[in-house]
């Protein structure tokens, strides 16, 4: 199954028919609007987010983008994985998404080559994201000819090959399908599948059932370290600076919200999943997040002056996915270096 799936088409479909509208409307188009929200900011900002336990949705449900930015729309988009948030960026169809890090190589890879740059880590993916099989599979090499789903070139897809090749089996050996998590979710039900990488709240339901082999926490333990990333069109970021600090603000807070008052953080992030605030609580543990201050590390994205090693991280990635043939060409380390937002960090944080 290597083509998109239904709703996958549904929702690109939808989001470019969007994109051409509000370029239709624009006088200098690109963004969404003229700058009518104000000097310096645009009438309208597109946002491109997941359900995924981070400050992102703090930030959706607590409503700070529309309060710091009174005169600029603010338009929520969901998508079920990063390879579509690559493909909405593609058309202009959003303006800021939020993709794993393995899409986030690919994009800044031939033939993708998206002109967009990370300004911001959401999280480092830890025990959120795992490999979970039907009871009675013990190994992951018990895997081969068996059927195993993933949405293609997310961060779980990347995930799960590497866990493979970790265990000796090839890609060949086991039936790989591509699904969004919804419908890894019904299949599972179905008993369509064996075993699925995938990620909360999905992920949380096939636990329920089935058995888990590992997860990224431990793969990242091994070496193949996977994040869940900011992406913002170079096109914005450049012509609406001050929008861009402001919404990394936003983001910083979110953070702050969640070491300093957990529970509140989890009741924002549960009514948005629909979940309870104790499940919300315990997702939200699984994932390592970041404030402005340790992004700006050079384990992370750096500063302008010395880029961080996420750089080398999304460069590494990508050279898997290229032994993947999920890449058609590795650009040099400069071009992953270019690609993180280190200038829109530095003056979101500026002193």
């Amino acid at each position: 199954m290597r083509s998109p799936t239904k709703r996958r088409r549904h929702l690109l479909a939808g989001l470019v028919a969007a994109a051409l509208a509000l370029t239709s409307c624009a006088i200098g188009g690109g963004s969404g609007g003229e700058e009518a929200g104000g000097p310096g900011a645009p009438a309208t900002l597109r946002i491109g987010y997941q359900l995924i336990p981070n400050g992102d949705l703090i930030v959706k449900d607590q409503g700070w983008l529309e309060q710091a930015l009174p005169d600029t729309k603010i338009i929520w988009s969901r998508f079920d994985s990063g390879g579509d948030v690559n493909t909405a960026m593609l058309s202009g169809a959003i303006d800021i998404g939020l993709a794993g890090s393995s899409p986030v190589a690919r994009g800044l890879s031939a033939p993708l080559n998206i002109p967009y740059r990370v300004p911001w880590i959401f999280d480092v993916i830890g025990d959120n994201e795992a490999l979970v099989v039907r009871k009675g599979i013990t190994s992951i090499k018990e895997l081969a000819g068996k059927r195993v789903a993933a949405p293609y070139s997310s961060t779980t897809h990347y995930s799960l090959l590497a866990a493979l090749r970790d265990a000796g089996l090839s890609e060949s050996q086991v039936d790989i399908v591509d699904m969004e998590p919804p419908d890894i979710q019904a299949a599972w039900q179905r008993g369509d599948i064996d075993g699925a990488y995938v990620w909360t709240p999905v992920l949380a339901e096939l636990q329920k059932t089935g058995t888990t082999l590992i997860t990224s926490r431990e793969l990242a333990e091994r070496g193949t370290l996977t994040a869940d990333l900011a992406v913002v069109r170079n096109e914005f970021a450049e012509r609406y600076p001050d929008v861009v600090r402001v919404w990394l603000q936003q983001q910083d807070r979110a953070v702050r919200l969640a070491r300093s008052d957990p529970q509140a953080a989890a009741a924002a992030i549960a009514r948005q999943l629909g979940i309870t605030p104790e499940e919300a609580a315990r997702q939200l543990g699984q994932l390592i997040l970041l404030d402005g201050e340790q992004q700006r590390s050079a384990d992370y994205l750096g500063t302008p002056e010395a880029p961080g090693r996420l750089a080398e991280t999304l460069r590494r990635t990508a050279l898997f996915l290229h032994e993947q043939k999920k890449v058609d060409a590795v650009p040099g380390l400069d071009v992953f270096r270019n690609g993180l937002g280190t200038r829109e960090l530095a003056d979101a944080f500026a002193q």
